[in-house]
């Protein structure tokens, strides 16, 4: 009997902890296309923040990856300062997984598995896209959003970034 107890009280357990372990995260993001005679794609970042603003983890950072002449694309990561501030610094780049080079404008996702995300307790959380383009401006968009439930969340920049959305999945 009581190996059958306990047996339920594991099962009711992992019942519990299976919806911040099974749901999956989709950040949508739009980087708007601006005409100038000199553009440059933007270097982002995306990552979750916890509503106080501690950063959580950092998901995604794009970002000119190889040397030119200019020097190294991570020199420039800082202009992105409230990512560089919150948690930027800390991170050897490139890292496997979070690091691209830079992306053209359009909709672009970023997917992050359940099992990524495992140690992440349910709860209220803000996802946070960052912008900086060279001669040009720089933007963060704020999305709150629910860990551990389906839900869907968006949000608007105005200059550098687009719609961006969060959409969690069971």
């Amino acid at each position: 009997m009581r190996k059958l107890s306990l047996a339920l009280s594991a099962a009711a357990l992992s019942t519990a902890a299976a919806p911040a372990m099974a749901a999956d995260l989709t950040v949508s993001v739009e980087i708007p296309r601006i005409s100038g005679a000199s553009y440059h794609r933007p270097y982002v970042a995306v990552w979750i923040e916890r509503p106080d603003n501690t950063a959580v983890r950092t998901l995604a950072v794009w970002y000119q990856q190889t040397a030119n002449s200019e020097g190294d694309g991570k020199d420039w990561l800082k202009d992105m300062r409230t990512w560089w501030r919150r948690g930027g610094r800390a991170m050897t780049l490139p890292a496997d997984g979070i690091s691209s080079a830079t992306k053209a404008p359009g909709r672009h996702a970023v997917t992050v598995s359940g099992a990524r995300l495992s140690s992440l307790p349910a709860g209220d959380y803000v996802m946070v896209v960052e912008a900086a383009r060279e001669l040009g401006g720089r933007e963060a968009v704020r999305v709150p959003f629910r860990w551990g439930a389906a839900n869907t969340a968006r949000a608007t920049g105005s200059t550098e970034l687009g719609a961006v959305s969060v959409a969690v999945t069971r």
